[in-house]
């Protein structure tokens, strides 16, 4: 196959409000790998979904092989050979087709484009030779639905090379996955960068991983370049988060010593109504951050929906403040104090589509509501300013639909909801997913002010080194069950890893 080599020239891009680009140059050639980086709101996705034909009015110049060329639509981009898979995978499938039928969609809209018949054993056929390229055992006729997320994101990656495209983007692909489905997404990479030449953009926050499968590294800041050089074992992680921020940065976080109360909350024998999660027993004190820690898919995020009302408890009794409590829903559960920041942002963190000042405030409309019902937006959006202030909520003002801002700022959208609340409990799944290192600092900033003024915590993670930073104790799940309960002081990394896989 021929080389293709595209370079992007001063790219600039606003939005209203903000100028999410600057003049921002990017190279980009077939069978090479690259990891583009950058604290949240850097401006990765947004040059990534030009060169994708999503982000339309930008200005600049883009090249393939010297000639110029443009960009305007996502067909543009097809045409050019370039394909990007998201970080939300759900909404880019059709759930209730097949595998093949996903892997060949487009392809088979253009064929009956074309008033050609469709063969369904043809399509089927076809599927099963792409995923055969680079060696995916799927099968074909399962309802995408009934796939785990890993195995979506093959199914995307398998459509990609079905059109084949010479440039695949990947936009935090590792975020959702376990070690082992991390491996398998890396060999299929590997794979696609060597036999079939396709050039690879790593869009991440999990720069340690970056090592084993990127040549090149660009980082941003701001919306403009701050430096493109090859991605070495000379150049370390530190030195990236500082291109990064514009500043040093400690990587340890300094836990502040917190006065632990008595128990506030009281676990006992939690069953889920499906036994995703069983018999679970933990407590949680005043002022107290729990870890509950465990691998992808140990239960982590069960045990938080359960506990929250999101998922029907079968057995098991909750006590908080000495108060046993029958908690069957979300809305029951913040009536009660239970607070959630959940894993899925897009889905069950934020209202996608309102402004941010009406999403930092919603779970705590009682401040806002006064005589006959009326809503205060004074105050609601004095309190948000304050609030994207604390947080660093990089956005143009309170008004903004949470939609337009970037993935960690959505996040950070998310736990503001519910530090703007009354809660006892505050629960968080996996905080920090698709976070840059800045705003995770900030995100356990604000716990620790939480436990300081009495609250309890449990933040679970698969995380290891954010629970030995800022919890005081943690539960390992594995299966669905709790294996050990353990002092931070006095466990490591390699024992949290132990306990997770299974050892006892």
């Amino acid at each position: 196959m021929d080389n293709i080599k595209i370079e992007m020239k001063d790219i600039s891009i606003e939005f209203p409000g903000v100028k999410a680009l600057s003049n921002v140059d990017f190279t980009m050639e077939t069978g090479k790998s690259y990891a583009l980086v950058g604290a949240n709101g850097a401006g990765k996705s947004t040059l990534m979904k030009v060169l994708a034909g999503a982000n339309t009015h930008y200005t600049g110049q883009i090249y393939a092989n010297g000639q110029p060329i443009e960009i305007r639509s996502p067909k543009d981009a097809v045409e050019q050979k370039i394909a990007i898979v998201y970080q939300e995978v759900d909404t880019a499938l059709i759930p209730y087709l097949s595998v093949a039928e996903n892997v060949m969609f487009n392809i088979m809209v253009n064929e009956m484009g074309k008033k050609q018949v469709i063969k369904w054993s043809e399509i089927r056929k076809r599927a099963k030779q792409v995923l055969n390229r680079f060696n995916v055992d799927i099968n074909v006729n399962t309802i995408v639905s009934e796939l785990s997320l890993a195995q979506k994101q093959m199914v995307l990656i398998a459509r990609c090379v079905a059109e084949n495209c010479r440039f695949l983007i990947l936009d935090e692909p590792t975020a959702p996955l376990s070690n082992t489905e991390t491996e398998e997404l890396f060999r299929v990479v590997r794979e696609l960068i060597q036999n079939e030449n396709v050039g690879v953009v790593f869009i991440s926050h999990r720069l340690n991983e970056l090592y084993e499968i990127c040549e090149e590294i660009t980082i941003m800041k701001d919306g403009q370049n701050v430096i493109s050089l090859p991605l070495t074992k000379e150049l370390t992680v530190n030195q990236i988060v500082e291109y990064m921020l514009g500043r040093k940065f400690d990587e340890n976080f300094p836990k502040q010593t917190v006065e632990i109360g008595d128990v506030l909350l009281n676990v006992e024998n939690l069953t889920e109504k499906e036994e995703k999660i069983k018999d679970i027993s933990i407590t949680v004190r005043r002022g107290e951050v729990v870890g509950v820690s465990g691998l992808v898919g140990a239960g982590k995020t069960e045990l938080c929906k359960t506990l929250f009302g999101a998922l029907k408890r079968k057995s098991g009794a909750v006590t908080l403040n000495g108060k046993k409590l029958s908690v069957k829903t979300p809305h029951a559960a913040v009536r009660n104090g239970f607070a959630l920041v959940p894993e899925e942002r897009r889905k069950e963190g934020v209202l996608i589509n309102d402004p941010v000042y009406s999403n930092i405030t919603v779970a705590a409309m009682k401040k806002y509501t006064g005589a006959l019902s009326v809503v205060n937006k004074a105050k609601e959006k004095e309190d948000a300013r304050q609030m994207i202030k604390d947080l660093g909520i990089k956005t143009p003002s309170e008004n903004q639909i949470v939609a337009l801002l970037s993935g960690g700022n959505q996040q950070k959208v998310a736990v503001a909801k519910w530090l703007n609340s009354d809660a006892e409990i505050y629960i968080f799944d996996e905080p920090t997913k698709g976070v840059d290192v800045g705003a995770k600092r900030d995100i356990f900033e604000l716990i620790e002010r939480l436990a300081a003024n009495g609250k309890g915590v449990i933040y679970a993670s698969c995380e290891f080194n954010e629970i030995l930073a800022i919890a005081d104790r943690t539960y390992v799940m594995y299966d669905g069950k709790i294996v050990a309960e353990l002092d931070i002081e006095d466990v490591s990394e390699k024992e949290l890893l132990y306990y997770s896989t299974g050892g006892n």
